[in-house]
């Protein structure tokens, strides 16, 4: 199966039939894809604090990580488990993909409750789902264009309708998705100008990202972190959260952005790559060879 993407662009998703006939055993979306060229890059890990911070700024998601997890014993805790999840459904194979979705579905069905102004939420609404997975698209984009290479329209226009197929193994259905990027950069910009509100749980967990209980040693490592999860927050979000910002600190985050940014094509993919995406390309490298 071959669907057209944006401009004319082709991915190659694996069908069933070249499964059953070279053994091709792919989760969402496959190899060629947008999808595989950016996700598998370990610097998205830098807009790991930031995507929280908007998650958390919704006051349901807010409700929900206050009651159901140990954010402030462990804040990057859930951000690394919603990470694996993702690994798995887009580099695991078919079943290790359908899996992790159907364990993240039943993981989500127990969080429900009431928010800080006593309305009902669930975590499985698929409202509250799309603006977790929207913070996850808009984050990657952001770092992978910041730190590896820029991309065309039609690029990011592939890369969101590919992300559509994950929002829909998350839970939510298409219909409820943002229709194409453009409608999604709408819906995007228009949660973060009026969908969001600073909580008593966001501030903790903003606490808790930018400063995490380190051993002494450790801490200088999470200062680089703690600058592009500052830098990268919308403006508005940050100075309603009290984040210390001006020019200084821009021009640092610049120039830290551009070395690594020209430090990247010089790295070996066991440093670069996120391992369940190396063990994905080596899956599709053993099967090239076995049909050649």
């Amino acid at each position: 199966m071959q669907p057209s993407g944006a401009a004319g662009i082709v991915i190659r998703v694996a069908s069933v039939a070249e499964r059953s006939t070279t053994g091709a055993d792919w989760g969402l979306p496959g190899p060629g894809s947008q999808t595989w060229r950016i996700n598998r890059e370990g610097v998205l890990l830098l807009g790991g604090g930031r995507a929280l911070i908007l998650q958390v700024a919704k006051p349901e998601v807010a409700a929900g990580v206050a009651e159901f997890s140990n954010y402030r014993e462990d804040p990057w805790g859930r951000l690394y488990r919603t990470l694996d999840v993702t690994l798995k459904i887009v580099f695991g194979d078919e079943q290790t993909s359908r899996t992790a979705a159907e364990q993240l579905r039943r993981r989500h069905e127990r969080v429900r409750g009431l928010d800080d102004r006593g309305e009902p939420y669930e975590a499985l609404d698929p409202e509250h789902l799309m603006w977790v997975h929207a913070t996850l698209i808009d984050s990657a984009l952001l770092i992978y264009e910041r730190y590896v290479t820029g991309l065309t329209e039609a690029e990011r226009d592939l890369y969101y309708e590919e992300m559509r197929a994950l929002g829909e193994a998350y839970g939510i259905p298409r219909e409820r998705q943002p229709a194409d990027y453009a409608a999604f950069r709408r819906y995007f910009d228009g949660m973060v100008a009026d969908g969001l509100r600073v909580t008593d749980t966001l501030r903790d967990v903003a606490d808790s990202v930018l400063r995490p209980e380190l051993p002494l040693v450790a801490r200088p490592a999470a200062l680089p972190v703690r600058l592009v999860t500052v830098g990268y927050t919308p403006p508005a979000l940050r100075d309603e959260l009290g984040l210390e910002w001006g020019p200084g600190r821009e021009r640092v985050l610049r120039a830290s952005t551009a070395a690594i940014r020209r430090m990247m094509p010089l790295l070996p993919g066991m440093f670069r790559y996120f391992p369940p995406a190396r063990t994905a390309q080596r899956r599709e490298a053993a099967l090239e060879a076995t049909t050649v």
